[in-house]
């Protein structure tokens, strides 16, 4: 049965321009030609599709007849992975393998797409032959599973995991099979892609250290019969879930761990372009605005190694903009680095100066009166500071992002009685100044491209927290209070 798709129109896909095509092209030994026969169709374009990672990409297009024929077809091979007809509906259709062979042909009857051929190509008829038998054996195995989560007794659920286990059994029995007697076809490789070691018991008599075991034994064989330069990986559905999970349950969050594991799978995909280009690009996006505070020194990695060395020719200007500013930004503001001086104003006029706040620790906080978001976290500020942070020795100062609005940021301070912080801003005329000189503004220093934006500073003004929520900073700062003083 097809399902509804959106198709990405990414320009990361090979997208060609629309052709009409009615006309089978002679075998070549150069680009793709893929004739198809897609019957009850008539007189209308169909698409063919590919995987980039969690995206769906139209590559090509052709147009059907009056006798349902048509051709795929281009100068330029196609990247290998796996492909999927599209209907002119946008339904996937069925899926099927572009390997280094790129000229075989397609017929189906679009009212039973389970029956469609493909001949002169070894790799799609392996690929058939698991498809039926995958058709087959997964509507007992979704059965089961239904009847599980149905199941109102024990022994019940106890009888049904058996089969459901001896159901998945019979599956990975048959992708064995494929791996061992065919370990240099296109779907052998896809199987070790989509394969996840089995958790092995914790020896008998382990110590502590012991009980990480199987831990380190699924971490150390997670990627075995997977390699990194292979270009097909990228359009299939099952490599970028795989590598998501990777880092999310066994690569150690902090920045070095990240950093090493990021950096050998870059070294060992450079021989690939297409590999490289994906996976340079998903750690990019996963980084540059991480999901954990500190993280985004991989992303500084990323952008000394490879993007300021000019290794990423196929960016256009406005990608590599983003990127070099963003990297500018967050240069300035690392963990255990010194806050940058401001150059401000206070709410008489007067100049005002960061580091002539003595106190030992600062929470700064850049907002916007008008921002919807910042005017439910000031008041959460207070809050916590009034009934926490003041006795430990913390100063609020707060950073009006936006000296248009200065009235409404004074009104706001009044009403909500924020009398005991230090409220700063920057007029334009400093800010005209700055951009004159060439002189890095206090949005780039402090990375605001949001608001409202929080940093916690210590008594020497170094930055020891950043990207968290206000609980996380209490705890940060009570950790902090808690532990021994460093020598200075």
């Amino acid at each position: 049965m097809s399902v509804a798709l959106v198709i990405s129109l990414s320009s990361v896909a090979q997208t060609k321009s629309v052709k009409k095509t009615t006309t089978t092209a002679a075998k070549t030994t150069t680009g793709y030609s893929i004739p198809v026969t897609l019957t009850p169709l008539k007189n209308t374009w169909v698409y063919l599709g590919c995987y980039f990672g969690k995206y769906k990409n139209l590559a090509d297009s052709a147009w059907l007849n009056e006798k349902s024929e048509g051709v795929f077809k281009g100068k330029e091979k196609l990247p290998q992975g796996i492909y999927f007809a599209v209907s002119p509906e946008k339904f996937l259709m069925f899926e099927f393998l572009i390997d280094k062979d790129q000229h075989f042909s397609i017929k189906a009857d679009t009212t039973d797409l389970a029956n469609f051929t493909i001949t002169n190509s070894p790799e799609n008829q392996l690929f058939q032959q698991y498809s039926k038998f995958l058709a087959q054996k997964a509507p007992g195995l979704t059965s089961l599973q239904k009847q599980l989560a149905a199941a109102k007794t024990e022994t019940d659920s106890a009888a049904l995991r058996i089969d459901i286990v001896k159901a998945n059994k019979e599956l990975q029995d048959y992708r064995e099979d494929i791996m061992q007697t065919k370990p240099e076809s296109m779907l052998a490789k896809f199987f070790f892609a989509m394969k996840r070691p089995e958790i092995p018991p914790i020896p008998a008599g382990a110590t502590k250290a012991d009980s990480a075991y199987p831990y380190r034994f699924v971490k150390d064989n997670w990627w075995n019969g997977v390699s990194f330069d292979d270009e097909s990986l990228v359009r299939t559905p099952f490599f970028e879930p795989k590598l998501e999970e990777y880092y999310k349950y066994y690569v150690a969050p902090d920045s070095d761990s990240v950093i090493s594991e990021v950096n050998y799978m870059l070294l060992v995909a450079r021989e690939s372009r297409e590999m490289f280009k994906y996976l340079l690009g998903k750690f990019t996006d996963k980084y540059i605005n991480p999901e954990y505070m500190g993280q985004e020194k991989v992303f500084l990695f990323l952008f000394d190694k490879y993007y300021s060395k000019g290794d990423t020719a196929w960016l256009n200007e406005k990608q590599r903009k983003f990127i070099f500013d963003r990297a500018y930004s967050l240069m300035a503001n690392q963990l255990g680095e010194p806050a940058a001086e401001m150059k401000m104003l206070d709410t008489s006029g007067k100049a005002a100066s960061l580091y002539a706040i003595k106190v030992p620790y600062t929470f700064l906080i850049f907002w916007d009166p008008n921002c919807g978001h910042c005017k439910e976290t000031v008041p959460r500020v207070d809050s916590i500071y009034r009934a926490t942070w003041k006795a430990l020795g913390v100063k609020i100062v707060g950073v009006n992002v936006d000296d248009a609005a200065n009235d409404a940021w004074k009104k706001f301070i009044t009403e909500h009685k924020l009398t005991d912080w230090v409220h700063i801003y920057q007029p334009k005329k400093f800010k005209d100044e700055e951009a004159k000189n060439g002189v890095a503004n206090f949005r780039q220093l402090y990375d605001i491209y949001k608001t409202p934006t929080l940093y916690l500073l210590d008594d020497q003004k170094r930055i020891i927290g950043k990207m968290l929520t206000i609980e996380q900073f209490n705890d940060v700062l009570q950790a902090k209070i808690k532990s021994p003083p460093t020598a200075k």
